[in-house]
């Protein structure tokens, strides 16, 4: 086992630019995408106005836009963090043992918060886990243990996970001959994918499978049949190869390494990342698919997600632009709260705003602007709440 990890001399204990690349990840998840999308539609002959409000809504199945990349880059932070947390518990006294049963401790209670707030609008407990804070949860205790590893290692387990999430799907048989995809929530209008590429078809692959089974053993008012995301349970295995990405980092940015030398590193990381799952999804063998987390997703997302690091730790930690992070500091301070918030006060924050200034106040500028005057106010609401908490130096950690 490796000696306890210590602050390299030099090495700042709190970066601006990390809780500003956190901060920008949960404000662009709270604002829903502003209504974009809708602004589009209204606009059909705009061509940037169509290209940004796709960027603000999942891909159909295969692919990437912007929105896709929300998860990852929330997961890889995740991993990017740990080597600062562990370093700063150790200083403090912290054993082995001890950090072992915070990281359990940590992911049982992301997991059951992941269900709390799924269930939410629900008449009883919905169990099931595609929810973020849920493939955390899940895939917690294994980024720990890889960070008790030196980086060779994990890249080895990240390697292992990747292909081995690949060998069970392609080991999956195909569907039947005449099946009808209608049966798994599989609507005409989205594009499937032949041949090899078959096996990563919406809830016909071996996560779905798995769910099938694994999901039937909780209590259910109604067998679970499909996801009609096409998110599965299993996806928390591939995503702690995300994880464990965002662990090599963190790793690399408290090492003595210099500055720019850190930086080229990444770029070149994260130039391999995007070549290597956008070869693999081409090719066919295995499709860049976000809902299912593929290997390829995982590989090309990364890369992404690293050079948005790279682009943040440039801006702020070298050309020192920290005043305009502001905002994003304040939201990324305490990102677990604006996630329960965003879930759970959206529509009361919207009810009580039309309550006080009038049930039209959304529609003021026009049917194609109410989402983005809706969404907005509620952002705005959210982040003054994480203000006030932030001027308190109240921060709420797991």
């Amino acid at each position: 086992m490796p000696a306890p990890m210590s602050h390299p001399p030099g090495v700042p204990t709190r970066w601006v630019s990390l809780d500003a690349y956190r901060g920008a990840i949960m404000l662009l998840m709270a604002s829903a995408g502003l209504g974009l999308p809708q602004i589009a539609r209204a606009h059909p002959d705009h061509a940037l106005l169509a290209f940004l409000g796709r960027q603000c809504e999942h891909a159909a199945w295969g692919g990437c836009t912007l929105w896709d990349l929300i998860q990852p880059a929330f997961m890889f932070m995740v991993g990017v963090a740990l080597p600062w947390s562990l370093a700063s518990r150790r200083a403090r006294g912290a054993t082995t043992a001890q950090l072992a049963w915070h990281a359990l401790r940590r992911s049982v209670i992301l997991v059951l918060l992941a269900v709390f707030l799924t269930s939410a609008w629900s008449p009883r407990t919905e169990w099931i886990f595609p929810n973020v804070l849920a493939q955390i949860g899940l895939g917690y205790p294994v980024l720990f243990l890889a960070a008790l590893t030196r980086p060779r290692t994990q890249a080895m387990l990240a390697a292992a996970l990747l292909a081995g999430t690949w060998l069970l799907f392609a080991l999956y048989p195909l569907p039947p001959t005449g099946f009808d995809p209608a049966t798994v929530g599989v609507t005409p209008d989205l594009p499937q994918f032949t041949g090899w590429a078959a096996h990563w078809n919406k809830n016909v692959n071996a996560a779905a499978a798995f769910d099938v089974w694994f999901l039937n053993l909780f209590p259910r008012t109604r067998p679970f049949a499909f996801n009609e995301g096409g998110y599965q349970t299993l996806n928390f295995v591939p995503s702690i190869a995300t994880m464990i990405f965002g662990l090599l980092a963190g790793q690399l940015l408290r090492s003595a390494v210099s500055r720019p030398a850190q930086l080229r590193i990444l770029m070149v990381a994260g130039l391999a990342g995007i070549l290597a799952g956008g070869m693999l999804g081409w090719s066919g063998i295995c499709p860049v698919v976000k809902r299912i987390w593929t290997p390829s997703w995982a590989l090309f997302s990364g890369g992404w997600v690293v050079w948005i690091l790279v682009a943040f730790v440039e801006l702020v930690e070298e050309r020192g632009w920290r005043r305009g992070t502001f905002p994003l500091v304040v939201a990324g301070t305490n990102p677990i709260t604006l996630y329960c918030l965003w879930q759970l006060s959206g529509g009361f924050i919207r009810e009580n705003v039309k309550r006080h200034l009038g049930p039209g106040v959304f529609e003021s500028l026009g049917p194609a602007y109410t989402a983005t005057l809706e969404r907005g106010t509620i952002l705005l609401v959210l982040w003054l709440i994480l203000y006030w908490m932030y001027r308190r130096n109240l921060v709420i950690r797991i």
